[in-house]
């Protein structure tokens, strides 16, 4: 899977879902081949695209997308 394939995967999926998803919904519900994120997509993904992760239940954190204007 190269870059644009996964951010393109989430940022579709993050749109769809405002209130936001956390790695493993994102993971298991796109059927992504990782365990874990690439950090660096991530903070490419949080400069480019406004992605943010703010810390969730648990030790998880939620990823969703910055609204535009706000």
């Amino acid at each position: 899977m190269r870059y644009v394939e996964f951010r393109d995967a989430i940022l579709q999926a993050l749109r769809r879902r405002p209130a936001g998803l956390t790695w493993a919904e994102l993971r298991d519900g796109l059927g992504l081949p990782y365990d874990r994120p690439c950090q660096s997509w991530v903070e490419r993904m949080e400069k480019e695209n406004g992605l943010t992760r703010t810390r969730g239940e648990g030790r998880a954190y939620v990823w969703k997308l910055r609204r535009k204007g706000g």
